[in-house]
């Protein structure tokens, strides 16, 4: 379902629901960051997704992955905790969201890149390459906060 974020927006509309989500800041042995970029709204974003029912977020991370991208992963901590009221995501049928997102740090164990149904490219991006992407700034926090201070677990 299309979708659209809105960060500190006066024209957004109003939160009518919050689910727990969760990302996935994969770095490989050299230091890249496993991007998708989106077939929802078009931009770059670290592989995640929403929380179903009878799983732990830990397995989230693992199933929203390898759907994503075809890798399975080992998650290895905690990068950030992200529920900023003002940022929303509006879905085509009528849901907006107020974000909550817990963003965990992950490697790669086994699995090839392939893209889905939720992701129209799969690439591993050095972080100096970022900035050539179209990343939404909601998602570029969470790839700066665990970049710059991958010790710190970002709490906001």
């Amino acid at each position: 379902m299309p979708k659209k974020d809105y960060y500190d927006d006066p024209d957004a509309p109003a939160a009518n629901s919050i689910v727990p989500a969760v990302a996935a800041v994969v770095r490989n042995e050299a230091g890249d960051i496993l991007m998708i970029e989106r077939t929802d709204n078009g931009l770059w974003a670290l592989p995640g997704g929403a929380q179903d029912l009878g799983e732990s977020v830990v397995d989230a991370v693992r199933r929203e992955v390898e759907e994503e991208t075809g890798l399975t992963v080992e998650v290895t901590g905690i990068s950030g905790i992200y529920s900023d009221p003002k940022h929303l995501i509006a879905y085509d049928d009528g849901e907006v969201r107020q974000e909550f997102s817990i963003c965990f740090h992950a490697r790669p164990l086994a699995g090839t890149l392939r893209p889905s149904s939720e992701s129209r490219q799969v690439h591993w991006v050095a972080p100096e390459r970022l900035d050539e992407l179209d990343i939404h700034p909601s998602m570029r926090l969470r790839i700066d906060h665990t970049v710059k201070n991958p010790e710190d677990v970002h709490l906001g």
